[in-house]
C-alpha cells in the first residue's frame, strides 16, 4: 500500500516567502543618522519581539562575543553613456574578466541589449569610452575600458553607484557615502552589504569597549543579489558565485570566540555564507580565499553563526529565505508582518533586524 504525501512543510516552496508591502514603504534615502534606524529585535526562544533603535545593538552583545563585518567596498560600476548615433547607453560592469592584467576588461550587462553587439562603443566621457568585445552565454558582454586613467580612477570619476531597482531614482551625491559600510575597504561589490550600512564609527567604539571583538572578511557582493528566484522549488535555482576571503585573523577570532562560550554575530547575509562556506564540518573556520554559490534555507544546520544582524529583504528571495533558514519560518514571516504593521521601512536604506 503506497502512502500519500503530506502537505508540504511551510517553508519549502519560493512561495511561500511572499508578502504584500504597501506603497511607499521602500526606503528610498538612507536614515538621517545610519545607527537612528530602527531595529526589531527577534527571539528564537519565543520571547517577545522588541522595537529598539540601531543603536541599541550594543547592549545586546557580550564580552566574549565576535562581530563580523564584510569590508568589500561598492565601486561607481554603473557607466551611462552615449553610442555614435547620439542614443543614450548603459554599461552596468559585473567583475573584472581576467583575461588582461590591466584591469580594464571588465564581465558587464549592457542596454540596450539587442544594439550593443560586438565591434560597438558607448562614449561615457572624452576620458572613459567602453567597447564591447564579446557576448557572454548568458546575455552579457566582454567589455573594454578604454581610457589613459588607472580603471578604478575612471570609475570614481565616470561611474554612478549601482543602486537597487527598487530604489526607483538616479544616484545623488549622498550615495557616494551612505550606500557604503563607514568600513568599506575593499572595491569591489556592486551591491552594498547593507546590514553594515546602520553602523557608525562611534557605534563600533562602544562595541569593542564592551570586550567585543570585531573581525573582518571580505564576500564582493554580485548582481545577482538583485535577482528574484523564479522557480517554486528552490532546489531549481542556481545561486550566483561569489568570491570571499577569511583572513588568517578573522579566523582564529571566530573559533577563539566558539571556543570559550562567546556568540559570532554575522552582520548581514554575506557573513553568514562567507562563514558556513569556509567552515569544516566541526564548525571551525578557515581561513584564505574560496567562491561560494551556498544557497542557505530551511532546513539548514548553521555550524558557525550564533546571531545574525539584517535588514528586511524582498519576497521570494534568497536573502528572506537565509533568515528563515536561521530563525524559523514560521517566526520570520510573522516578524515581517509585524514590521509592516509597525511602519518600518525596507530594503538597502531601510530599518534592520536582529536574530537572537
Amino acid at each position: 500500500m503506497t502512502r500519500e504525501a503530506g502537505p508540504p512543510t511551510p517553508g519549502s516552496r519560493v512561495g511561500d516567502y511572499g508578502y504584500e508591502l504597501p506603497p511607499g514603504r521602500v526606503a528610498k534615502y538612507p536614515a538621517d543618522q545610519r545607527d537612528q534606524s530602527r531595529l526589531l529585535v527577534l527571539h528564537r526562544s519565543g520571547a517577545p519581539t522588541q522595537h529598539q533603535t540601531f543603536s541599541d545593538l550594543k547592549d545586546l552583545l557580550s564580552a566574549g562575543d565576535v562581530l563580523v563585518v564584510n569590508e568589500s567596498r561598492v565601486l561607481p560600476v554603473r557607466l551611462l553613456g552615449s553610442k555614435p548615433t547620439g542614443a543614450p547607453a548603459e554599461v552596468f560592469l559585473l567583475r573584472p574578466s581576467g583575461a588582461e592584467p590591466d584591469g580594464k576588461e571588465w564581465e558587464a550587462l549592457v542596454r540596450p541589449g539587442g544594439k550593443l553587439k560586438p565591434g560597438r562603443r558607448i562614449e561615457v566621457s572624452p576620458e572613459l569610452v567602453v567597447e564591447i568585445l564579446d557576448s557572454t552565454p548568458d546575455g552579457g558582454r566582454i567589455v573594454r575600458l578604454v581610457t589613459d586613467l588607472p580603471p578604478l580612477d575612471a570609475l570614481q570619476r565616470h561611474g554612478h553607484m549601482p543602486l537597487p531597482p527598487y530604489i526607483d531614482r538616479e544616484d545623488e551625491s549622498v550615495d557616494r557615502e551612505r550606500y557604503q559600510t563607514v568600513y568599506a575597504k575593499n572595491p569591489g561589490s556592486v551591491a552594498a552589504p547593507t546590514a553594515g550600512l546602520h553602523f557608525t564609527d562611534s557605534l563600533l567604539d562602544e562595541i569593542a569597549l564592551r570586550g567585543v571583538e570585531i573581525a573582518k572578511v571580505n564576500l564582493d557582493v554580485g548582481v545577482g543579489t538583485f535577482r528574484p528566484v523564479e522557480v517554486d522549488d528552490p532546489a531549481d535555482h542556481q545561486m550566483h558565485s561569489e568570491t570571499f576571503l577569511v583572513s588568517a585573523g578573522a579566523a582564529e577570532a571566530v573559533n577563539r570566540c566558539r571556543a570559550t562560550g562567546g556568540k559570532v554575530w554575522a552582520v548581514g547575509t554575506t557573513v553568514v555564507r562567507t562563514l558556513e562556506s569556509s567552515a569544516g564540518p566541526d564548525g571551525r573556520v578557515r581561513p584564505g580565499p574560496g567562491q561560494t554559490d551556498l544557497f542557505i534555507r530551511p532546513p539548514y544546520r548553521f555550524r558557525v553563526v550564533d546571531r545574525l544582524i539584517t535588514n528586511f529583504h524582498l519576497p521570494r528571495s534568497t536573502l528572506i529565505m537565509l533568515v528563515a533558514a536561521f530563525a524559523g519560518y514560521d517566526r520570520v514571516m510573522e516578524a515581517y508582518h509585524l514590521a509592516i504593521e509597525e511602519g518600518y521601512r525596507f530594503y538597502s536604506y531601510g530599518d534592520a533586524m536582529v536574530v537572537v
